[in-house]
């Protein structure tokens, strides 16, 4: 990997000062004067022929886009300056919170602080590979993704008088190094709550350890052995405080409606952090580093040349916020719409800048309550809260059960055989399972880095009931792949797909014929990413018969038959057995 930023030796602080105050701080992207090399990434017009199969998330012109960053900024800002009374230099360790708006780290180092020293760490273990089966562990996609976000931090960061600082390595070598540079105090960053990056929060903090500050004025010299930079870790990821819960994570109900509703009816959201206007001034760096390419990351490039093309960034996300709810008015329909596969608007898309951080979900809420209150409230602007709960439901658990969360018999320790049979294994990876449904979801996630909510579910159920394949396969390849990934959601939902999950109750299989005929009828969705199944008639192209690739694998319930009917006894047979393991037949 590439290394870009000089060595810490070459870092020094000149003068702590205020930078000039810019005429406006919420100037556009494609007219600050520090940025014109550092537009958004390379967009079609919306509604364009780019290509009637490809479309941009949000599908907005970049003008526009800066305007509702503007607006947004500024209903979220606060200009109060008092607040602040700290002394010498702060670090703040961005990780998965690449954003500006509702980010308690940044603000505490700002208020703690005369100076603010934003960093972010390109770890080489980002880009190795994953635990058990070796697969990348960040796809060419989501390094992508995170290029652009990394590109929009700084843009962001830069405009309210702040950079990011850019290095290569490992922030338990690099923060210790910076903080013994520039004499911090303290480094703040967001809490994380899976044992990788625990390992690495420690590693951070016996770092720190080895670094002696110089006595503060006022103290003693015999105390300054022991003045070391802290580490202060802030709870920041999830829509409900961990602080807030009614009850502790080890009591946290192993049921998800039981924890829904006691934190709606005990708990309240906190709102948004107002971030203060400026930021700065950050110390006198020469070489801030670059925004690395994705060759420098040890990948290759690869275009979404079809389906969905996410841009990064938290521009991005709050563009996308405006809208789905306010632009195109589409909260109101969400619990109708989204199930649905195909295109963008079935959904709001959130995902992959909540993984990153750019968006925070506390902001989504505040926004879900401002249409409320501007517009209409009803069971969908519910459901967005709801769904955004139970985002914050895995994250809880992952540190309940901790690593039984990777674990083959997941939090209950159930014991199964599974396959790793690698043909059959690739068949899935590659969608070439012989049935549409299952193929055109694979080809979506290869091709965007995303999947929807319902294909997620089906071809979870094709991959551990049908094949009987380990489910650590299909979570890891999801890992390589997904924009949105995190490790809560990802493998919180796969342990609920296996039925390894911590609610017993949580064993469901998916029929692929119910599945085609309930969400894609016509055969849109598959004759989109098959287009080989283009030419046949609607009701066929799920059930395609001998015009499609041999199927892999018989159906756990049945097999179907070109018209999607089941082999009658046989599958009645299998379906009644499968109760009889209190499995749910969807």
């Amino acid at each position: 990997m590439a290394v870009l930023s000089s060595s810490l030796s070459a870092f020094f602080i000149k003068k702590l000062v205020h930078p000039s105050k810019p005429t406006s701080i919420f100037s556009h992207y494609s007219t600050h004067p520090h940025l014109s090399a550092m537009n958004f990434p390379p967009r079609s017009k919306p509604g364009s022929a780019a290509s009637a199969t490809t479309s941009e998330v949000p599908d907005l012109p970049s003008n526009e886009m800066g305007k509702i960053v503007e607006q947004t900024f500024q209903r979220y800002s606060s200009s109060d300056e008092a607040k602040r009374n700290g002394s010498g230099v702060a670090i703040v360790w961005f990780r998965n919170d690449l954003r500006v708006l509702d980010n308690e780290a940044l603000v505490k180092a700002w208020a703690s602080s005369q100076a603010v020293l934003p960093v972010y760490c390109v770890d080489p273990r980002l880009f190795g590979t994953t635990h058990y089966f070796g697969f990348p562990k960040t796809g060419a996609l989501r390094a992508q993704f995170l290029i652009e976000c990394l590109a929009d931090l700084k843009r962001n960061l830069m405009n309210r008088g702040l950079n990011l600082l850019i290095q290569h390595g490992k922030p338990e070598e690099i923060l210790p190094s910076l903080a013994k540079t520039f004499e911090a105090h303290t480094v703040y960053a967001h809490k994380e709550t899976c044992s990788e990056e625990l390992n690495v929060e420690r590693l951070v903090r016996n770092g720190l350890r080895q670094v002696v500050l110089p006595p503060s004025p006022g103290q003693s010299t015999s105390l300054s052995s022991s003045n070391h930079p802290k580490l202060q870790l802030i709870w920041g990821s999830t829509m409900y405080h961990i602080e807030d819960l009614p009850f502790s994570t080890s009591s946290l109900p192993d049921v998800y409606t039981q924890f829904r509703k006691s934190v709606e009816s005990k708990c309240t959201i906190r709102i948004c952090i107002r971030t203060p206007t400026l930021l700065g001034p950050p110390p006198n760096i020469e070489d801030w580093g670059s925004v690395p390419s994705i060759d420098q990351l040890g990948l290759h490039e690869e275009k979404v040349s079809r389906g969905m093309r996410f841009i990064g960034g938290e521009a991005a996300a709050l563009s996308r916020v405006n809208e789905y709810f306010w632009k195109k008015d589409l909260l109101k329909v969400y619990k109708a719409t989204r199930n649905g596969m195909l295109g963008a608007d079935y959904s709001t898309k959130f995902s992959p800048w909540l993984a990153s951080g750019s968006l925070s979900p506390r902001f989504i809420y505040q926004e879900v309550k401002r249409y409320e209150k501007e517009r209409q409230a009803n069971d969908s602007t519910y459901w967005v809260l709801f769904e955004l709960i139970w985002r914050d439901y895995f994250r809880f658990l992952s540190v309940k059960y901790r690593n039984s969360l990777f674990h083959l018999g997941g939090p209950r320790k159930v014991e199964a055989r599974w396959s790793q049979d690698q043909t059959m294994f690739e068949a899935w990876r590659d969608g070439c399972t012989g049935y549409p449904l299952i193929d055109a979801n694979m080809k979506e996630l290869s091709a965007t880095g995303f999947m929807s909510n319902r294909g997620r579910q089906i071809v979870c159920s094709f991959l551990v009931r049908d094949m009987g394949i380990d489910w650590r396969m299909g979570a890891e390849w999801f890992e390589t792949c997904l924009l949105d990934y995190d490790p809560c959601s990802n493998y919180g939902n796969w342990t609920y797909g296996a039925g390894v999950g911590n609610d017993p109750r949580e064993d469901r299989y998916f029929s692929i014929p119910k599945q085609a005929k309930t969400y894609d009828p016509e055969g849109e969705y598959v004759a989109f990413w098959l287009p080989e199944l283009q030419a046949l008639p609607n009701d066929k192209r799920n059930f395609p018969g001998k015009s499609y690739i041999n199927q892999i694998v018989p159906l756990k319930f049945g097999n179907i038959t070109s018209s999607g009917d089941k082999d009658s006894a046989s599958a009645r047979r299998t379906a009644f057995r499968g109760k009889q393991r209190k499995g749910h037949m969807r």
